[in-house]
């Protein structure tokens, strides 16, 4: 079973969300065993993803790949043991592969966070996060570029849709008619009193002007169904979504 405070929503017969709190991670079911994730969320939430996994009757043996939506330690925490322990292959766009590696890393700081501790909601998420991993500053020494040869072969064939802004290689997925967005496009945040259709605060945001313009990408997305990284799945045209951020 996922551990507490993590739902596991079915999104198509291939395709799970697991929604937390405070980030979420997308599970993409194969006509095998395998599964692929995209994105894993912090280190401390390890317990959580493999509860997912079990909860699909899914081994860690059994994750085909990561696929990173961007490295910031709240996407790709988890994806540092997978890749560590099992070996599992860990793969994000071309122009993220040397934050994820950590020859750089394009993320808020705690001296940014901290003018922002007098709000409550602020505080409150920043010692959450400290819980959970968020000042780890390990990289995934073995993250490669996905090419369209591997995206090929892993269950649902994810298509790659660039999206930078929030950092320089942030790239969302179309799988199986489903939008992994990552945090190009987000349904909520616990530092945002917002339901619905956002971006995140430009505070996190590498580029944000990038940021609205790959709003613009995301529109010309056919879908109808979001996988944030933050916040709940939301059915409604891609287009639309994007016009409310």
């Amino acid at each position: 079973m996922a551990a507490a405070g993590t739902r596991l929503v079915r999104v198509t017969d291939a395709v799970y969300a697991a929604v937390t709190g405070h980030v979420n991670w997308t599970l993409v079911t194969g006509d095998d065993d395998r599964v692929l994730l995209i994105d894993a969320g912090y280190p401390g939430d390890r317990a959580a993803v493999l509860g997912t996994l079990a909860e699909l009757g899914r081994r860690p043996e059994d994750v085909a790949a990561i696929l990173l939506t961007h490295a910031h330690v709240d996407h790709f925490g988890t994806a540092i043991w997978f890749a560590a322990e099992h070996r599992t292959p860990v793969y994000c766009h071309a122009d993220e592969v040397g934050h994820a590696r950590r020859d750089y890393l394009e993320q808020v700081s705690a001296a940014q966070l901290a003018r922002h501790a007098w709000r409550p909601r602020w505080l409150r998420w920043s010692a959450q996060i400290a819980a959970l991993g968020a000042l780890t500053r390990a990289g995934i020494p073995t993250a490669a570029a996905l090419t369209a040869e591997l995206a090929a072969t892993l269950p649902g064939a994810p298509r790659p849709v660039p999206t930078p802004g929030h950092t320089g290689g942030h790239c969302s997925y179309l799988v199986d008619a489903v939008l992994v967005s990552g945090d190009a496009l987000i349904t909520g945040h616990p530092v945002s009193d917002r339901v619905g259709p956002q971006l995140l605060p430009s505070v996190f945001n590498h580029d944000q002007a990038r940021c609205r313009a790959s709003l613009a990408t995301l529109a010309a997305v056919d879908a109808e169904l979001l996988v944030p990284g933050h916040g709940d799945v939301w059915h409604a045209p891609i287009r639309d979504l994007a016009a409310q951020a």
